[in-house]
């Protein structure tokens, strides 16, 4: 089945002003394209739902890439429960300086993003590994991501493996993120992560509303 096939798919949305106000033309471009695969053959492989497709750029491409605001240059990031791509594959496409590792339990989501990887010729710099984060050897990651996939106190345990001494956790959490910070203080102890663990806010000024991480660097 082909997305020419289904009349009921809907098109990506034009891109917002306040994207291309911020975004590098070349940037907006490789985005816009993902996006075009997630609208079309993304909802056909039951990747993205449907009700998702009108709000993809605010929601979720534009949302990732202000994510990319905490990130260092040069970064080695390994992107936990990726999905679909969001955010790890949207970094990749916004920051070349980056390598990247996208886990994902599901194969047909580990297809789609081979054949993302493929398409926007990230060979060098993508890795996609099929498995459980929590089965997956250590990756010395110097920031682990993460974006709607568990409570935080569930997600250390995964993801908290992964991060070097020295790197950090970075998760993307909605109006809860404090809460959900205060319930996993006792998580982030065991790796030495309390003591130097934050709320991060990205895409001030240009996204409403901004991004909110929880950000927490391993000491040991």
């Amino acid at each position: 089945m082909s997305a020419a096939a289904d009349d009921t798919l809907a098109p990506l949305p034009p891109v917002p002003d306040h994207a291309s106000a911020r975004l590098s033309v070349e940037t907006i471009a490789r985005l816009t394209s993902y996006g075009d695969a997630l609208a079309s053959d993304g909802v056909i492989r039951g990747l993205i739902g449907p009700r998702e497709v009108p709000i993809l750029w605010d929601r979720h491409l534009l949302n990732c890439a202000a994510m990319a605001e905490a990130v260092e240059r040069d970064a080695r990031i390994v992107d936990i429960g990726t999905g679909a791509g969001l955010p790890g594959l949207v970094l990749a496409l916004v920051r070349d300086d980056i390598q990247v590792v996208l886990i994902e339990t599901l194969q047909r989501r580990c297809d789609f993003l081979s054949e993302m990887v493929e398409k926007f010729e990230l060979q060098s710099r993508v890795t996609v590994v099929w498995g459980r984060a929590e089965e997956v050897p250590p990756q010395e990651a110097d920031i682990v991501t993460s974006r709607a996939v568990a409570a935080l106190k569930k997600l250390i345990p995964w993801c908290m493996p992964h991060v070097r001494i020295g790197g950090r956790l970075l998760a993307m959490k909605g109006q809860k993120a404090g809460e959900e910070l205060q319930a996993a203080r006792k998580s982030l102890h065991k790796w030495s992560a309390a003591k130097h663990a934050e709320l991060l806010t990205c895409g001030t000024g240009w996204i409403d509303p901004p991004v909110t991480l929880v950000s927490a660097t391993r000491g040991k």
